[in-house]
């Protein structure tokens, strides 16, 4: 077994493969690696246990085949994004267009939903002053049935105090008659007969007047 300290370059020259994929080979198998003098990177390395088949080189026409089928692939791929970004862009522009119209819809159930409450706060302040007015009402119905009564009996009292003065006058008509046949009797008849009429006269009218202060008291 024979251990040589190779460089990149010279590893590659050894194994027929570029510098860039020596190194690469010397990372995968692990192989142990330090500093010339000069500062270059050298590998330990035993060639004979090695076993690397170099690739063989590609024509530069299967190169360019290949770069242009992974060209197409690259533009099929960038088409297939483009129309996903399209069909992306049309569910952004739907969408947007519908959060407009829920934005328009919000702000219009935000003022319904203001103005609803408005009327509710107005509902309720009809609604106090109506039982305000109908208590002012009950209580005004309260005095208007005082005032009825007391006019009723003030109607009653009146039709009595009427009937009363009616009386009154009746027999004060008739006292007044009364007094004038007296005094017309007292001056056409003799002493006897005038004093005897009159003393009837005088108990009529006394009892008159007992029954005229008797109504007067009812």
């Amino acid at each position: 077994m024979s251990v040589e300290m190779l460089t990149y370059a010279a590893l590659g020259a050894r194994l027929n493969i570029s510098p860039q994929a020596a190194r690469s080979l010397s990372r995968r198998l692990g192989l142990p690696r330090s500093l010339s003098d000069d500062g270059k990177a050298l590998v330990s390395v035993d060639l004979a246990e090695i076993r690397h088949t170099p690739r063989p080189p590609r024509g530069r026409a299967s190169s360019s085949a290949l770069l242009a089928a992974k060209f197409e692939a690259l533009k099929a791929e960038i088409a297939r994004l483009e129309t996903t970004a399209a069909d992306h862009r049309a569910d952004f522009e739907r969408e947007r267009e519908r959060a407009d119209r829920l934005a328009v819809e919000l702000l219009q159930a935000t003022a319904e939903t203001t103005a609803a409450q408005e009327v509710t706060a107005r509902f309720e302040a009809l609604k106090a002053e109506i039982a305000r007015l109908e208590t002012t009402a009950a209580d005004h119905r309260a005095d208007f049935e005082r005032e009825r009564e007391r006019a009723d009996r003030l109607a009653v009292e009146l039709l009595q105090a009427t009937a009363e003065t009616t009386a009154a006058q009746e027999v004060t008509a008739r006292l007044e008659d009364e007094v004038a046949a007296l005094r017309s009797g007292g001056l056409s008849g003799d002493s006897v007969n005038g004093q005897g009429q009159a003393g009837r006269r005088l108990g009529h009218l006394a009892a008159s007047i007992v029954q005229a202060d008797r109504k007067a008291c009812r």
